[in-house]
């Protein structure tokens, strides 16, 4: 068994968001996504099929959720769960510093 750490292998440059998979099953996967400065396409949003908790692990973020006015602000150490079929973007993250996420997608039983 090899122990890795969460914040080891971020790359200085990130052009494009990185998502990595950790752990997948037939009932859960877990991602880790690093962000610098990206956010969704304009006037896409994410319709998915699973739940999907979510932490920022470190820098700053801003959700926005389909039919609300203002966008979710997240820090570190915030996190939030997002049922199936809630739409939702990234509509920021902090183009200073870098933003790692922890995402598990699950399906209910």
């Amino acid at each position: 068994m090899k122990i890795k750490n969460i914040f080891s292998d971020i790359p200085v440059e990130i052009p494009d968001e990185l998502t990595e998979t950790i752990v997948s099953s037939a009932d859960i996967r877990i991602e880790r996504i690093i962000s610098k400065g990206q956010h969704s396409p304009e006037n896409f949003w994410y319709d998915q099929d699973q739940d999907e908790w979510v932490i920022l692990l470190k820098g700053k973020a801003k959700l926005k959720f389909y039919g609300q006015r203002e966008a979710v602000e997240l820090a570190a150490g915030d996190y939030i769960n997002i049922p199936s079929h809630k739409k939702h973007r990234v509509e920021w993250t902090d183009p200073g510093e870098v933003s790692v996420w922890l995402t598990v997608y699950y399906w209910e039983a």
